[in-house]
């Protein structure tokens, strides 16, 4: 097997698997009990908070676990924009968010919020001018992508929320950052941003486990009402065995940062050496992007036909997000970065993970030359 479809989710590090099996057979207290295996367990919690929260620079109280990504954005925005909504109505994003953020947002134009979606240049960033001048004194929330999911092009947060807060410090700033964690170095404090998603499947860590970066001193809604865990934030007895797992994963992603960036460089290097090998062939991850992630779109095929096909062998990629809004069926992304419809229905996106090889590489690409030519002899017959 060849899995290449790191974006999706990745393979848990052996490490992560025994923490999180440990805590299934020995450590299933609920941490809200009172008794002494309770406050164990509670404790075993907010080691692996602070491992998480030094590992991408914040505060082990600034740190709030969650289901997840998407459920870290909600909490985010819907609780900012549900605290604030009777004083200010503008919200600003990008074309170029994952549908967590975007369709979450045009829902919430239900609720009375005026909604700004600022585009992006061809590689993927923010047009700053168009973000900078949507601003205005009725704005209060600007949401912001690190790594974009389809194509890994990188937004510059850190000098963007710098230059939205001179405008008006008081814009609440929330970063969707699920697919820049482990692909980036993350300094929380740094980026200065207000709040932050972090989903731990995506660093080699378990699924259902998130985790929301909230400034100390920013005060929001809660959306899950209960028993008053996460400081009350996201209330529900704990998934122990994910978290522990997600503190393992973290520190380890960290730890071998550099290591591991250099082999999964390695593997995009060679498949776009070996891609130009094939004719009609546009790659629309840009050397500026994230290693992990290269989005290629091939003259005259689809996107879901070579996906099928690959998976026969065994090789697993995924296609550019069906996720619309306009029902055509294409990639919004793809779309706002003005990619041309021809090439937008040939579009692949392969992600590479520490496990895989450049023999994979060489294996991979020998299957797709196969593939893309026999679909290009059916297409035009």
């Amino acid at each position: 097997m060849i899995y290449l479809d790191n974006c999706a989710t990745t393979k848990p590090r052996d490490e992560v698997i025994e923490t999180m099996v440990s805590a299934l057979r020995e450590g299933y207290a609920n941490p809200s009990s009172l008794h002494s295996f309770g406050l164990k367990i509670e404790k075993e919690i907010s080691t692996a908070r602070k491992k998480i929260a030094d590992s991408f620079g914040a505060d082990e109280n600034e740190i709030y676990f969650t289901s997840g990504g998407t459920e870290s954005s909600n909490i985010a925005i819907q609780g900012f924009i549900k605290k604030n909504i009777k004083r200010h109505k503008k919200v600003i994003t990008t074309k170029l968010e994952h549908s967590s953020v975007l369709f979450q947002l045009r829902k919430m134009k239900e609720l009375g919020i005026e909604l700004v979606e600022v585009g992006v240049d061809v590689n993927g960033i923010v047009d700053e001018t168009e973000l900078l001048n949507a601003i205005d004194e009725d704005t209060f929330l600007v949401s912001l992508f690190h790594v974009n999911n389809e194509i890994g092009s990188v937004n510059p947060v850190k000098e963007l929320i710098s230059k939205i807060k001179k405008i008006n410090r008081q814009i609440f700033v929330h970063v969707d950052g699920v697919q820049a964690v482990g692909k980036l170095e993350v300094n929380l404090h740094d980026i200065g941003c207000d709040s932050y998603s972090i989903s731990a499947h995506k660093i080699y860590g378990p699924k259902g486990i998130g985790a929301l970066y909230l400034k100390n001193g920013i005060k929001i809604d809660p959306m899950v009402i209960g028993g008053g865990q996460e400081s009350g934030m996201r209330s529900g007895t704990e998934n122990v065995p994910g978290i522990l797992g997600f503190g393992v994963a973290a520190e380890m992603v960290v730890k071998n940062f550099k290591r591991e960036q250099e082999s999964i460089k390695a593997c995009r290097d060679r498949l776009i050496d070996r891609l130009n090998e094939i004719e009609d062939v546009k790659i629309n991850s840009t050397d500026k992007g994230v290693n992990n992630i290269l989005s290629v779109s091939v003259l005259n095929t689809r996107g879901e036909v070579l996906l099928h096909s690959l998976e026969r062998d065994q090789i697993y990629i995924s296609v550019a997000s069906a996720c619309t809004s306009n029902g055509t069926g294409r990639s919004h992304v793809l779309e706002a970065i003005k990619l041309e419809p021809k090439y937008i229905e040939g579009t692949v996106r392969i992600c590479f993970s520490k496990d895989n090889t450049l023999e994979e590489i060489d294996e991979f690409f020998e299957k797709f030359k196969e593939y893309v030519n026999e679909l290009r002899e059916i297409m035009v017959r």
